[in-house]
């Protein structure tokens, strides 16, 4: 089921709907990181001392030369952060992706829109939670060595196949239902879920993760649903 999920959700970066939404989504995302290298920058600026004198050396100016170089963060941010950006992305625009993909590929079972500001509250819990989890492997990287790796994607992994698979099965089922079906394929949602985390760390394909992570986890709801007991096929009243 995974690699058809996926397969089919490379198809569909393309379609109008969708591609409107990936711009949408990396514009937001690049002036997010901008506000944050800029940020950056003043913060370094103002709190660095203008000068540093060293021995044998003399006086040499110090802040302009740190607030310039911490413009290598700005590549460093769009490996770190756009697993947080990409669970917070699900609130705001996994709904239209989810719909488009659904319009297209299932019209005979598209599924009814999830409150808003359900979906954004729980997304903002749930990047909350990927934040934690990756300044924790960015602590413990010294003591697990190439485990930390282990840890990040597979924690990072759940939390996002949790996210979206949610948000997608909850446009068809009751909470309940829509949990318990993602507990019952807790493992394709779990190595779904790591595949959008390591395609969320490559440079520059990061920036279609969000949107390849709200249409493949649509699909896998919906291809996964055919197996499913009959018990959890009916929308919600």
């Amino acid at each position: 089921m995974i690699p058809r999920a996926l397969f089919l959700a490379w198809g569909d970066l393309l379609r109008p709907r969708i591609f409107g939404v990936i711009a949408l989504g990396i514009g937001l995302t690049l002036l997010l990181f901008a506000a944050l290298q800029a940020g950056a920058f003043w913060t370094i600026r103002l709190a660095a001392p203008e000068t540093l004198t060293l021995p044998w050396i003399g006086t040499v100016t110090i802040a302009p030369a740190l607030s310039w170089g911490s413009l290598v963060l700005f590549p460093l941010m769009s490996i770190f952060l756009m697993v947080p950006v990409a669970a917070g992305f699900a609130g705001l625009f996994a709904e239209r992706v989810a719909d488009a993909v659904e319009q297209i590929h299932y019209p005979e079972a598209r599924g009814l829109p999830v409150a808003f500001w359900d979906g954004l509250w729980e997304s903002l819990a749930v990047m909350g939670a990927v934040i934690a989890v990756t300044l924790i492997t960015l602590i413990l990287t010294p003591f697990l060595g190439p485990l930390a790796s282990v840890l990040y994607f597979a924690g990072n992994g759940w939390l996002l196949g949790r996210e979206f698979f949610q948000m997608a099965a909850r446009r068809h089922l009751h909470e309940p239902q829509a949990t318990e079906l993602r507990r019952r394929l807790s493992t394709p949602v779990t190595l779904l879920g790591i595949a959008i985390a390591i395609l969320l760390t490559v440079p520059v394909l990061n920036l279609i993760g969000p949107v390849m992570a709200a249409a493949g986890f649509t699909h896998l709801f919906h291809l996964s649903r055919r197996r499913a007991p009959t018990s959890l096929r009916h929308p919600p009243a």
